[in-house]
Parts: C-alpha cells; structure tokens; sequence
C-alpha cells in the first residue's frame, strides 16, 4: 500500500502529520462541581453554591456534542467517560437524560463502556440502581482512603462507614467498579497502608486505581503544605502497592491502574494508546484527527462562562499539533503502560516515520530505561520508575 500523499491547495492549511486513518473514538463528559473543593485537587472543579443547575448544564452539554458532530460523523463510539467534579451530584434523572442524547446522537457502540464518578459523600442505593438503569456500566468510586483519620485531612466529604457501604453498593449493582485509593498521605505509614489495601480488597472490586498525594501547584496543600511521608518512605508505599495488589491476582498495567484480567478500564486504554477523544463539559478537551492534521481543543473552563458559551461559536481553545507535539504526547501517554506498545502503532496514530523516535529510544536504551522485545517498546522497572526522566528525551 503506498504512502497517501496529502497536497496544500492555495489558501488552504498546510498539511500537518496525521494518522493514516482515524484512531478509535472517545467520549468524555465533564461535571464542574464539587459539595466542597479538597485542598489536594487540581481539576476543573468548582464547590457548589446553591442549586445546582443540572437541566441547563445538560442541555448546554447536548448542544456541544450536536454541533461537534461533523467533525466526527459516522465514527464509532467505543466509550463514555462521565467525570468531574462529582457527576454523581447529577440526579439519574438527567444522567438518563444525557446518556439518551448521546446514544441519539452518536453511533455508540452495543458494548460500550460507559462510567460515571461517584463520591461515596453522595451515595444512595436508590440513587446508584437508577444510574444503572440509565445506563451506567461502570461506576468508579473516589474512596481514597478507608479511615476517617485520612479522609479528615484529605477534607473529603464522606467518612469511613459511607465508603465501606457504597463500594458494597456499586459492587452489587455493576459489573465493573474502580475504587480510588491515594497513598502516601499525611501521617500515614506503612501499616495504616496496609489496612486501606487490605479493606479495599475484602470488597473485590474489578479494578483499582492507587495514586501517590502530590502537591500540585494553586491548590490548598501547596500554600499550606501538610506533614508528608518522605521520598523514602513514600517509595516504599509504592512498592507495598505493587506486591499487594500482585499477589491478589491484579495486574499493574498503568503507573497508577491495577485490574483483574480482562478488566482494566478501556476509556483510559485509549487515551494512553493515543486515540481520539471528544471532550464536552466546561473545561473539556478534545484530540481529534483529521487527514491533514491532530487537532487539541478545550472548552470554557468556568461553569458560568461554559454555560454561557452553551456550545455557540468557537472553542476556547484549538491547537494543530506538530511533528514534536505528536512525538512526545504519544510517548508521554503510550510509555504509562507497563506493556509499553508496538512500534507500529506510532505511525498508525501519528503519521510520522517510526526513526523519528531513533535518537530517544537509543539514549533510552543507553540508560536502561527500556525495554525492546520484538516490535514491542516498553518501560524498563527503572524507566517507571523515573518515567519524568524517561519521557524527556523525547522532547524537541
């Protein structure tokens, strides 16, 4: 098969690399608001004030998606990502709503995976049984932890008792459920660790995802830094993780994702492989290839301003990646997999020559922070665990 030639018409954008055919297609649904912002996140979250306008914010998501349409007509859709904020603030009845208008709207497909985030601070089991009915296939459940010491000085919502009662909710009613755990937290060690990991098991879920408490820039940790564990220490935890969930039969096959087989989460799978996604929802972003260009898009960040915008006029934000942006965004997102990736998929979802990638993946190699087997890249343990280091020798 030859090579398709792509030509510049006068007065027409200059051709960017792009994929040879489009990636498999996404779709992620952003929810603002929060009861209360913790002092650790920085997402586009926003505490709530007042009621919150759930029929206007879906009615702006569904004019989005309609007009985003032509970018993306007649493709399939493998996933929906409802996040946030908390969507499960969202009453079912317009969760219902929103997941109608897309199945109206888009070509979903028959199996597809959709998930919603849930904060246990919310849970109802009334509440959780008509997210199912909605639609819902896959709930993922914000624990972070399962003593109330921790989840006092994270400033969550919910205490010990509510995340016990809606992981055995989410369990019961869903065939797939993520719990999140952070690890590494103020004044935590490596037995209250244990006690977290041990609980989170005793429920069974289908999938974990364990992430280490770092303090990220224009958050209240960082201008009011809690007493942490140290580098040391906070290493350990990590490795605790590791053998912990290994030996109960999960697989480590994201930095921070474990699952039994055949469970791990396809929506993410597909950001970290390098497929497209639509974003809807305030401060949502988009990857979408075209044949003459990758483009990243966002949306009105502010729910009031989002809300306003109401899918009208232009994104806020649009970028046409180039050759460096399209190397390095492939490798920062295909390298979180400890699998790693087939050479090949770099063409096939870039559009650049695979020897683009020589000189990093020589200096790499020279470092021992990959491995190659065959046509297959992946990280070495040392490149995971200095993935920072790993990732900046593709950079331009």
């Amino acid at each position: 098969m030859t090579a398709a030639v792509r030509v510049a018409l006068p007065g027409a954008r200059p051709a960017q690399p792009a994929p040879s055919r489009p990636p498999p297609l996404a779709l992620y649904v952003h929810v603002p608001w929060c009861v209360r912002k913790c002092p650790y996140c920085d997402f586009n979250s926003h505490a709530l004030r007042g009621e919150l306008p759930e029929a206007a914010y879906v009615d702006a998501l569904l004019v989005d998606l309609e007009r985003a349409l032509p970018e993306i007509w007649g493709r399939p859709v493998e996933t929906v990502f409802v996040g946030g904020g908390t969507p499960s603030l969202l009453s079912p009845e317009v969760v219902d709503r929103l997941l109608a208008g897309v199945r109206t709207l888009l070509p979903l497909r028959p199996y597809a995976e959709i998930t919603l985030e849930a904060n246990p601070g919310t849970f109802e089991l009334g509440r959780f049984r008509a997210f199912r009915e909605a639609g819902v296939t896959r709930l993922s459940l914000g624990i972070q932890s399962f003593d109330d010491r921790y989840l006092e000085a994270l400033g969550r919502i919910h205490a010990g008792r509510e995340a016990h009662a809606a992981a055995e909710a989410a369990l019961a009613l869903f065939d797939q459920v993520n719990l999140d755990l952070m690890y590494a937290l103020p004044g935590q060690d490596g037995a209250a660790l244990a006690r977290d990991l041990a609980a989170a098991l005793a429920h069974g879920p289908q999938h974990l995802s364990c992430y280490h408490l770092t303090l990220e820039p224009n958050t209240a940790f960082a201008a009011a830094p809690p007493a942490l564990p140290d580098d040391d220490t906070a290493a350990a935890m990590q490795e605790q993780v590791e053998a912990t969930l290994a030996e109960a039969g999960y697989g480590h096959y994201e930095t921070s994702a474990y699952a039994r087989a055949g469970q791990a989460c396809r929506h993410n799978l597909n950001y970290w492989l390098f497929g497209d996604y639509l974003g809807i929802g305030a401060g949502a972003h988009s990857k979408l290839s075209f044949p003459d260009r990758v483009v990243r898009r966002a949306r009105p960040r502010h729910p009031k301003d989002y809300l306003a915008w109401a899918g009208g006029g232009l994104p806020a934000e649009e970028r046409v990646l180039d050759a460096d942006d399209l190397r390095f965004e492939f490798m920062m997102n295909a390298l979180r997999l400890n699998g790693g990736f087939q050479e090949g998929l770099f063409g096939e979802r870039t559009g650049l020559a695979p020897g683009t990638l020589a000189a990093g993946l020589a200096e790499a190699d020279r470092r021992g922070l990959v491995e190659r087997d065959g046509p297959t890249i992946r990280p070495s343990p040392l490149g995971r665990r200095f993935l920072n280091d790993l990732l900046q020798l593709f950079l331009a």
